[in-house]
């Protein structure tokens, strides 16, 4: 039946038509990009996989420029580490020479090549640095991105290759010690607080306390104690005994034992009548048990006045709204600097790290001063401008009463500096035979040092250029990879192509023949 209304015919080569169309879309889609999958629309759970892959591929191209840089790190510290090693081998070469029986002249010559090579080992461990790393400084070791892990959870952790630093400086010891008023860092006050004495509490260092009162009866003794603990230079001790003070100032590095001892001292001293000889008993630690004074009348009774009992301590005191500025220097402070402040009758103590200021000194000090809730004190920081050149200070206020501000146990020390691995070389000399043995020792271990660097650079370096190797390798496969699952395969879509478009070509005139089938119907009604 023929119909003018429905062309089954037309709607059959349409639809074909439109097929054709879409399927040429996909082949021209695949060679001009390239690829099959190019979109989550093509194949969304390939589109996935290659993109989480590819998004790896580039994350290991950059751990490959890691991988690069750090082995250059290492690279120029095992290189720096075998030029030492050489230039120590040539300086044991000159102390063994001077093991012979050398005049003092020939012995200055050889002393004077091995200072020369001592300064050119210097000079080499200090320029051994790629990117701002020297390997060949301090302990502390780094750290090389080697790999990105992928668990099948899909969470990823990074893996890294430690590399230890070798210490090859040839700087000696330094203690440390107190800073000098051009330091950074220096402590300091232009304040002043005058000292006062009061009496120490039964709980403090050198307490004195007795059972006795009033006079000491004939043949009865009276016992003094002393009480455990630390005392200071200053502190003073008296006992009233036969009408007068006997007294005893501390000096630096006494303790209770030194202090009962000069007051038995100058109490025998006074030839009080009636009174035999002082006694008591030393503490056997003077920090934790107590000491005694004993006194014991003998054919009278003996002056005694409990009252007169006294420790005391000088003790500097702001008054109530008083304050005291203290000043910190500025400049470049050094990792495990110290800074001191005495307040309340406690230091406190703030010990610098890398990269700190004064600035961060001032604010270290008052969190320290803030957290020991010091009865009366207000701390408050006034922040330098330039740290680098300007001071910070510290501001000690006593607000609601007096409280005890020690401004002489301000304190501030640089750091000590250990000796480098190589800082014998700072002593070592040939200048007597009995030198040059020495040295001869001497050398044995620097030479073990220096080697035992060279091999550790050495056998890291290895490691991560092995490791960029099987990283380059993986990126290779991968990228193989990623390609064999999103690539289109060329050939096959070109011959496709034609394919698609010989059958666009049929499509269309089918099209055109079956839409030209109701035009025969007219010829029916001529």
């Amino acid at each position: 039946m023929s119909s003018i209304l429905t062309n089954t015919s037309s709607m059959v080569a349409l639809e074909t038509l439109r097929n054709i169309n879409r399927s040429l879309e996909t082949v021209q889609s695949e060679i001009s990009t390239g690829k099959k999958v190019s979109s989550a629309k093509d194949n969304a759970a390939i589109w996935a996989i290659s993109t989480v892959m590819s998004t790896d591929v580039e994350s290991f191209k950059q751990i490959t420029d890691t991988l690069n840089k750090g082995s250059s790190v290492v690279g120029v510290a095992r290189a720096a580490s075998e030029q030492i090693t050489s230039l120590l081998q040539d300086m044991k070469e000159l102390i063994v020479s001077a093991q012979e029986d050398l005049n003092a002249d020939d012995r200055a010559k050889i002393q004077t090549d091995i200072d020369a090579l001592s300064t050119s080992i210097s000079n080499i461990v200090n320029a051994a640095q790629f990117n701002g790393q020297n390997l060949l400084k301090g302990t502390a070791s780094i750290s090389v991105l080697a790999s990105l892990d992928r668990a099948a959870d899909g969470t990823v952790s990074a893996t890294n290759i430690t590399v230890s630093r070798n210490d090859l400086q040839t700087n000696a010891a330094t203690a440390a010690a107190d800073k000098a008023n051009t330091d950074a860092g220096y402590v300091s006050t232009a304040d002043s607080i005058t000292p006062s004495d009061v009496a120490k509490g039964a709980s403090e260092g050198g307490y004195m306390s007795t059972a006795q009162t009033g006079q000491i009866t004939d043949g009865n003794t009276a016992t003094i104690t002393l009480k455990g603990g630390a005392i200071s230079a200053g502190d003073v001790f008296t006992i009233n005994v036969g009408g007068a003070d006997y007294s005893v100032t501390a000096t630096a590095g006494q303790t209770i034992n030194d202090i009962a001892a000069a007051l038995r001292t100058a109490i025998d001293a006074g030839s009080i009548s009636n009174l035999d000889p002082a006694g008591g008993a030393n503490a056997a630690d003077p920090l934790v048990n107590d000491a005694t004074i004993t006194l014991t009348a003998n054919g009278a009774a003996v002056a005694f006045d409990e009252s007169g009992l006294a420790s005391t301590k000088s003790v500097s005191q702001l008054a109530d709204t008083e304050t005291a500025d203290v000043s910190i220097a500025g400049g470049t402070i050094t990792a495990g600097d110290t800074f001191t402040v005495s307040a309340g009758g406690s230091d406190y103590t703030y010990t610098g790290v890398d990269g700190v200021t004064n600035n961060d000194v001032a604010a270290g000090l008052k969190a320290l001063l803030d957290a020991a809730s010091i009865t009366n004190l207000t701390v408050t920081v006034t922040d330098a401008d330039d740290p680098t050149s300007d001071a910070a200070t510290l501001t000690l206020e006593a607000d609601g009463g007096a409280v005890e501000v020690n401004l002489s146990g301000l304190a501030s020390q640089n750091a000590a500096v250990a000796a480098g691995g190589l800082g014998s070389l700072a002593t070592l000399s040939v200048s007597t035979s009995s030198d040059a043995s020495t040295a001869l020792t001497t050398i044995e271990s620097l030479l073990s040092t220096a080697i035992n660097a060279a091999t550790s650079f050495g056998s890291a370096q290895k490691q991560i250029e092995g490791q960029s190797e099987f990283v380059q390798s993986l990126i290779d496969s991968m990228t193989a990879g990623i390609g064999s699952m999103v690539d289109a395969d060329i050939e096959a879509a070109s011959a496709k192509l034609q394919a698609l478009q010989v059958q666009q070509q049929l499509g269309i005139q089918a099209l055109a023949i079956a839409n030209g089938q109701p035009q025969t119907l007219l010829a029916l009604f001529q």
